[in-house]
């Protein structure tokens, strides 16, 4: 066994495993630049909450590529002195050769998202990246079903989850399973109702694992704590991070502070300020949601 992910990230088996014995959920948080790392892991040390940091193959590409991502985080790491469990994780694999180019750049996690394959292929594919997986003791998200509505490129058609695809991949050593349970990437429309917490208890039933959330901006919070009782350990947002940085953004542009050249309002520093502030909010705000707030031991 050789990690290759180095300095303070861990993977994150332990953290969801804890997570769903102790009926909370772990915030996975989509990064797309430095205000958007640094607001999390600040956000994460300052309430010592244990949290994932995720990118989508979008984001990495937008952000330069896996050497500045990995080299951007690792180094936050240490100028931040953040002690508390941060795992990096690749949301929405597509291939196989991602998830391992992730893994030997140093990723502590990854995800490989074979709902677009047949059954057979994607579960044969989770297999093999489990072999590469564990030689780096990485952590391993796969999925089954699909989520609905579409994220950076990636569209799923909304399939419900299979129980006894659910138990298969139970077997192949996987850290948590993904599964379609009615949720749905990006903003939800005003004709969805709720998530489908008949399918949920049906797949814990059978893979008796912790599992993931995906879409999780924008479902009422009730919904969500029911999730969690039902076995959902790990929240994936992206959407409402991006609005409350949009929002604050907007209100700053909106009083013109910009404009403002005596006292430099244009200086990206200022400028992204409140944004910033609004996503170390944003992160509070879900992690009492969750339960994970304060949870790192």
């Amino acid at each position: 066994m050789s990690k290759i992910y180095h300095n303070k990230l861990v993977n994150a088996r332990e953290m969801v495993k804890a997570a769903h014995e102790g009926k909370y959920a772990i915030g996975h948080f989509n990064i797309n630049n430095l205000e958007w790392a640094k607001a999390i892991l600040e956000a994460a040390q300052e309430s010592n909450t244990p949290t994932i940091i995720a990118t989508s193959e979008g984001a990495i590409k937008y952000m330069g590529g896996l050497k500045t991502i990995v080299g951007m985080v690792n180094g936050l790491l240490d100028d931040l002195n953040i002690t508390v469990p941060v795992a990096l994780h690749l949301d929405h694999g597509q291939s196989l050769e991602m998830a391992k180019k992730c893994i030997e750049a140093g990723y502590s996690s990854v995800m490989f998202d074979g709902s677009h394959l047949p059954y057979e292929e994607n579960i044969a594919k989770v297999k093999e990246l489990m072999d590469f997986a564990n030689e780096h003791e990485v952590s391993v998200e796969a999925e089954i079903g699909s989520i609905g509505g579409e994220e950076d490129g990636v569209v799923g058609e909304g399939e419900l989850g299979d129980p006894n695809q659910a138990a298969e991949m139970s077997t192949t050593g996987i850290s948590m399973l993904a599964a379609g349970i009615g949720n749905i990437h990006g903003k939800y429309p005003e004709w969805w109702k709720t998530l489908s917490f008949e399918t949920l208890q049906d797949l814990q039933a059978a893979c008796n694992m912790p599992m993931v959330l995906h879409g999780g901006s924008g479902i009422p919070q009730d919904q969500v704590k029911k999730a969690i009782e039902l076995g959902i350990s790990k929240i994936n947002v992206n959407t409402e991070l991006q609005l409350a940085f949009r929002d604050a953004t907007r209100t700053y542009v909106e009083a013109k502070k910009d404009l403002d050249d005596e006292a430099k309002g244009f200086d990206p520093r200022k400028l992204l300020a409140p944004g910033f502030k609004a996503l170390k909010n944003t992160f509070v705000e879900l992690t009492q949601m969750f339960g994970c707030y304060g949870k790192a031991k």
